[in-house]
């Protein structure tokens, strides 16, 4: 089974990409969705990601339980989790500190480790801009660029999307990518 990390910043093609990744691994499909609609404009980006999907994927809603979730998937070749920041950030803003989150990442690269189905991990890069102000801010930056550096290890493949361009990092040799190959 295949292990992928797609990566990248906003607007940088990711998710298509891992969409177009995950149609080229079997018809039986699953989305897990971490977002959260908690206003007008986060349910209207919540809609878009879901028409432009279309009908061809089952949507599981996991805001906090990813780990059970992907361990609940049956009857799948592909599972895309979209996305691990914002679970993250679910977590952190639940009160959940960065030992506990980082625990959690661990036991999400194992499920996706133990699947008997492929799976493509979405998740923006957030390390490469200012430090931010707050303490949040910062606490949130960290935990995801140590997320980041687990999950990377635990997949066969990583991609990096980067001015609306695919860059494969793993499998060597490092190559641009076009839609999901």
């Amino acid at each position: 089974m295949r292990r992928i990390l797609v990566g990248g910043g906003a607007r940088s093609g990711k998710s298509a990409f891992a969409l177009s990744l995950a149609r080229g691994l079997g018809p039986r499909r699953v989305y897990v969705a971490t977002a959260e609609a908690k206003d007008a404009e986060m349910a209207e980006r919540i809609g878009r990601h879901a028409r432009e999907r279309g009908g061809d994927f089952r949507t599981v809603e996991a805001p906090i339980g990813v780990v059970e979730a992907v361990r609940a998937v049956r009857d799948a070749d592909v599972l895309v989790l979209d996305c691990v920041t914002f679970w993250l950030s679910n977590l952190l803003l639940r009160g959940s500190g960065e030992e506990e989150i980082l625990g959690e990442v661990g036991k999400l690269a194992g499920a996706v480790r133990e699947a008997p189905f492929h799976s493509v991990l979405v998740t923006n890069e957030v390390g490469m801009g200012l430090v931010p102000e707050t303490p949040l801010g910062r606490a949130f930056r960290d935990v995801t660029g140590r997320a980041h550096q687990a999950l990377a290890a635990a997949a066969d493949e990583v991609y990096f999307g980067l001015l609306g361009a695919m860059i494969r990092l793993r499998p060597a040799p490092v190559a641009a990518v076009e839609g999901g190959r």
